[in-house]
């Protein structure tokens, strides 16, 4: 598919032309689709207890992927994430309280945390690496704390949603939910694919390599990982209102869990840190080791950590990375190309 746009940029003895990935794209397309219709015909062949796991799985896929855009795009390693988790969750559980429907309350919800992050990313965004990781942590706890404090959203023992749909069946309200997360999961991922494919694509994966060059050329880098940060409080949000949703009780500990956060990130490190594929792979092999060695107690976490040192030593780009180097396959193309410009022959350099 021919670049959308294209920039002409000047070298010492030649002119330079930056554009998008020209691997075709309507393929892409076409095959979401296809399996995104496939996934919401599910709710008629699957009994609950796949669905739900389903919708887990969904929560996990929207954590990994707004994890992914922070750390693998604007070299913002959070692990203080599961602030917005707790935030989009308690958004849902206020609004219902004053009766607004839970689903109607889970995008309200996520704009909420949006608006939440700006404020927060003032108060961290001077810091870097570990200091920014160990902040953002430090916010999501004190976020908790303040919460737990108000009696009318059940303290720290937390409370139900007190108003539920009154559906004519269980059967109907689990379908509703599952089909709820499959449009969060479906909107997320199309967001990160949509903002890749832009300038801001462009614009983090020059702060991602070089932030100090990436200065120097007039890149504005303070408002770009604002503007990733917001969007990532907004993603997180919307997952710990479908986690407030499907499962209609709301308490501090859990949903403040710094649990979320590893979880999103290992999610990410297994499949591969810097790809929109990496996390849906990532968010596969979690879920089958979750339900394969949960009853395992301690040991299901051992082996998850086996597994990411494994991966970690093996596959340093991740096992979407891993595949990448056989297959020479992307399915979602965000990179760039650099080659001559007008009159010259095309440059060779395979997209990031």
């Amino acid at each position: 598919m021919s670049s959308v746009s294209e920039t002409t940029v000047r070298s010492e003895k030649k002119d330079l032309r930056v554009t998008r990935s020209r691997r075709n794209v309507a393929w892409t397309g076409v095959g979401a689709l296809v399996i995104v219709a496939v996934f919401a015909y599910f709710p008629y062949i699957c009994g609950s207890g796949t669905l739900a796991l389903m919708v887990q799985g969904f929560i996990v896929l929207t954590l990994a992927s707004m994890w992914n855009l922070l750390a693998g795009y604007a070299g913002l390693v959070s692990v203080g994430q599961q602030a917005f988790v707790g935030l989009g969750a308690y958004f849902v559980l206020l609004l219902n309280i004053h009766y607004v429907s839970m689903f109607t309350a889970l995008p309200i919800a996520a704009i909420g945390c949006g608006v939440a992050a700006v404020p927060l990313w003032w108060l961290v965004s001077r810091l870097r690496s570990g200091y920014f990781a160990i902040a953002t942590w430090v916010l999501a706890t004190t976020v908790m704390l303040i919460i737990e404090k108000f009696p009318s959203l059940g303290g720290g023992t937390g409370m139900s949603l007190p108003h539920t749909p009154n559906l004519s069946s269980t059967a109907l309200l689990e379908a509703d939910t599952y089909w709820i997360g499959l449009a969060v999961t479906v909107v997320a991922l199309g967001t990160v694919y949509v903002l890749l494919r832009g300038r801001l694509g462009l614009t983090l994966t020059a702060i991602r390599d070089d932030e100090v060059a990436a200065r120097s050329s007039g890149v504005r880098v303070g408002i770009s990982r604002m503007l990733v940060f917001v969007i990532a409080g907004i993603g997180c949000g919307a997952a710990g209102a479908l986690l407030a949703v499907s499962q209609p009780f709301v308490q501090p500990g859990p949903v403040f869990s710094v649990q979320w956060t590893a979880v999103m990130a290992f999610a990410v490190v297994i499949g591969g840190i810097g790809t929109i594929e990496g996390p849906l792979l990532g968010t596969a092999v979690y879920m089958v080791l979750q339900q394969e060695l949960q009853s395992y107690n301690v040991w299901y976490l051992i082996v998850l950590g086996l597994v990411a040192m494994i991966v970690v030593l093996v596959a340093r780009r991740g096992l979407w990375g891993l595949a990448d180097d056989y297959l020479h396959v992307r399915l979602f193309p965000v990179g760039y190309w650099l080659w001559p410009g007008p009159g010259g022959s095309r440059g060779v350099a395979p997209p990031r």
